[in-house]
Order: C-alpha cells, then structure tokens, then sequence
C-alpha cells in the first residue's frame, strides 16, 4: 500500500511565507506612495538635448520666481498646427516653474463655442484672430500671436518641372515673447525710451538692413518700455516721464540749446546711451564736449585689428572687464563695424563727486587707429558711467547711468543678428535702467529638421520592410522553434 506524500510546507511554514509576502507588498506599496508624496513638491527635472526649444533660459526663471501674480495663460489654437505641441510644453515649462500661472487651451475649428466665448471675451473680432496665446493677469491682458513665434526661411525644392520653394523654419521665439508678454502684463508701469532725431540718428521705424534701427526698437519694447522719437528743438527740457534717453549714430551737430537740455537731464540723474560711428568722424556733433565733463574721451579715428577681424572694417570683441553689463558675454563676443576708441579721460585730479568710470569692451594687443598705423595697441570702445546722488543735491531721477559705445552699426537691422549683439542690446538696456535682475539672454531657439530623401525604389523597399519583414522576422524564428520542439 502506497503512502501519502508530506505536505511540501507545514502550515506554519505557509503562513509564514504568506505573512512574508504581505509585509514586502505593503513596503513596496508605502515606498511608491512616499516618493508620489515627495515628487509634488521636490522634483528635479533636465533636458539631454541641447537644442531644446522648451527649456528656460536664467532670465525667465528669475523672472518667474519674482512673479507673485496670478496669471492665466489661454490658448486659442488649431492643436493640428506644427509648432502646438512645442508651443503647450513651453507653457508647461513656465507652469511647473511658478504655479501661479495656469493654461488652458481651446481648439478653435473643433470647439465653436468655447471659441466663440473666447473671441467675445477679449474682443477678437479682426479675421486674422487664429492661433494666439492670450495672457491675463489683474484685469489686463496681451495678446501674443502664434504665428509670428517662428521665424521661416525659403528654401528650394527639388522640382524638375518648376522652380519650387517651401518654408523652412529656422527660429522659435516663444520663450521671447512670452518672457516680454509677462513682463508686460504683471507690470502696470511703464517705462519710456525716447530716442533722439533730427542729427541723422538711426531710424526706428525703417527696416532699412544697414542702417535702420526697427529690431533694436523691437528688443526695447520685449522689455516692457515703450519708444517714442524726441525732438529737443521743439521742447524745454527732456520729457519728465523719459527714462531712457538714446542718442544712435548722430551724424550731425546738436544745437548748443540742445546740449544743455541733455546735459541738465544727466545732472538730474538720467539714463543716456550713446552709440557713434564713423561716419561723424570729421566733425564733432557737441556731444564730444559734454562727455568730457563726465571724464569720457571719444576718438576721432577708426580702430583696426586685424587679429579679431573678418573684413578689416570690422573688430570682433572678445576682451571684456569685469562689469554687471558685459559679465553676461562670457564666452561670446561682440561684432563691431570701423569702431571709434571710448575710454576714460586721462585727468590729474579726481573730484570727490566724480562719476565711477569703467572702460569694459576692448580690441586685441596689436590694434592700431587708422590714422596712425605704426602704434599698436590695446584700444577700448565702450565705457560705463555711474554717478550716485550727490551730498546736498536732489535728483529728480536718481543716480546718473551712462554707456557710451564706438559704434553704432552694431545695432542695425542686418548687423544686430551678428555675434551676441542681439543679447548685449538687452543687457544695456537694462543695466541703464538699474533692472539688474534681467540681466540675462533669452535668445531665439533654432529649429533643427531632420528630412529623410528616398528615391521611389527605397520608399518601396522601406514599405516592405515594415509591412512584412519587422513582422515576418519574428513569425519565422517562432515557427523554427516550434518545428525544432516538434522533432
């Protein structure tokens, strides 16, 4: 007779596996739980790839963790548009950084009456009203259109028939925009740069790609100041409500009267940006004269280095001091074109109330001016000017700022694009107006296409590859082991 086999475990010993089990199910579970817990509030997030459209640039994140207003960020757009899904994982980013701000998206062609509510309730009434993001916060609100967040460039394509061109994406802007969109709405006050005419200054409103001044204009108002022409001749003093005074390539002779108006602004703790160039070389336009009063020579020749340049009429900057305005260009450079030399003036004495006077961009070692070829030497061509109030004196401004640069076709239309000339515009501009905290880039973000071209034979061969070899591959080492089982 045949004896029953022993049970494998006893019972304890099953309800001591089982009591085993238990415990590691509920550690794993408590351990899950305790890390959902802590990644709501502690979380670290990176980016692999460098040429990444969503990531914040410093300036933003500063920005954001200053920004103590609520904002609401809608987005009335076609979710079938190319850009959409670049456009919501940078809101996301703005969202994660600071949770005051919450988006909310809205699809036009396929939610009429969620559209319809939108466009009644910030009065979208012109044709054009597709794609937008709507920013509001404290009862105002912008509109940044999303069509305008990309730059394109025409491209050819391969037609044997006609000349074909397509429209080929080269920049994203969108952290520019919305940066400058935010600035704007969460700041009721506004700033004023009023930019002098009348001497051949540098157009604002021409798009002219040598001389016309329309990006600088545009980089000025990205952060939240408004531009407005001033003509001395025709007033008594600078406008009260002027923040920032621009003085771009003058290429005349100011009037004395007008000297005095800029001058007596300066005494009063203004904000002055100077920017000559070689084409007032020959003759002085008096501005020369009330700089010296603030301890700044301006030179009347045009530098050449030919270490640091591409044409011999232009010097690209590499050597900078150790200044707030150009401490932001480690690495990079600036792209001048004939710079005049702006440096300190060389005085015995120095007043107790002197303003601080730094040099901070320079030429190489071996530059030389063009009228004195055998000197070579090291050359500076932009200067910064601090003044804080005087004892006894009241300002109506507060402390006098200054930069005074060489050159002024460094900020043109064509020129601007060239090496961080773009960035240092912003950095200036907000150095002047003692905005320290925005001194940082937020740059276009190039768009990279990654285009596969096949021949119609390929296209085929890569057809079967998906459609039966990825499939059949499996299918037929399934079958050989079956087969081999079998025997």
């Amino acid at each position: 007779m045949a004896s029953t086999p022993a049970p494998s475990f006893s019972p304890r010993r099953r309800w001591s596996i089982g009591l085993n089990v238990a415990l590691i199910v509920l550690l794993v579970i408590a351990a899950v739980a305790m890390l959902n817990y802590l990644s709501r509030e502690v979380f670290w997030r990176f980016h692999w790839s460098t040429r990444n459209k969503v990531e914040l640039s410093p300036l933003t994140h500063k920005f954001l963790q200053s920004l103590t207003n609520k904002v609401k960020v809608t987005l009335y757009y076609d979710q079938k548009e190319p850009f959409y899904s670049t456009v919501t994982s940078l809101l996301d980013e703005y969202h994660l950084a600071n949770k005051r701000i919450s988006v909310d998206s809205i699809d036009y062609l396929r939610d009429a009456g969620a559209a319809q509510r939108i466009k009644n309730q910030y009065k979208l009434s012109f044709p054009s009203a597709t794609n937008l993001i709507i920013f509001e916060a404290d009862g105002r609100s912008l509109v940044v259109d999303g069509n305008e967040l990309t730059r394109y460039t025409l491209e050819p394509v391969v037609n044997e028939q006609e000349r074909e061109f397509r429209r080929k994406p080269v920049e994203f802007q969108g952290e520019r925009m919305f940066t400058a969109a935010l600035l704007n709405i969460t700041n009721p006050k506004r700033l004023n740069a009023y930019f002098l005419q009348g001497h051949g200054e540098h157009p604002l409103d021409s798009d002219d790609k040598d001389y016309g001044y329309l990006e600088f204009g545009l980089i000025v108002r990205q952060n939240n100041i408004d531009v407005r022409p001033l003509t001395l001749m025709d007033t008594n003093a600078v406008p009260a409500d002027c923040h920032l005074l621009v003085i771009a390539g003058p290429r005349t002779a100011l009037d004395n009267s007008e000297l005095e108006k800029i001058d007596q602004y300066l005494s009063q703790g203004g904000r002055l940006l100077v920017l000559f160039n070689y084409l007032s070389l020959h003759r002085d336009t008096g501005l020369e004269k009330v700089l010296v009063k603030w301890g700044v020579d301006v030179g009347h020749s045009t530098i050449v280095d030919l270490d640091n340049t591409l044409t011999r009429t232009d010097v690209i900057v590499n050597n900078f001091s150790k200044h707030q305005v150009v401490n932001p260009l480690l690495d990079m450079s600036l792209h001048f074109v004939e710079p005049r030399a702006v440096g300190k003036l060389r005085s015995a004495s120095v007043a107790a109330d002197a303003p601080k006077i730094e040099e901070i961009a320079f030429t190489g070692p071996n530059a030389f001016a063009k009228d004195a070829p055998s000197q070579k030497m090291r050359f500076p061509l932009m200067v910064a000017v601090e003044r804080g109030g005087i004892k006894g004196v009241i300002t109506e401004r507060g402390s006098t700022r200054m930069l005074v640069a060489g050159d002024s076709i460094f900020f043109t239309n064509h020129q601007i694009g060239s090496a961080a000339n773009r960035d240092f515009a912003g950095y200036a501009i907000n150095w002047l107006l003692d905005r320290t905290q925005l001194l940082d880039a937020i740059g276009p973000r190039p768009v990279t296409e990654f285009r596969i071209l096949m021949t119609p034979v390929q296209m085929q061969q890569a057809r079967w590859i998906f459609l039966a070899g990825m499939p059949g591959v499996p299918l037929l080492l399934g079958g050989l082991v079956w087969l081999r089982r079998r025997k």
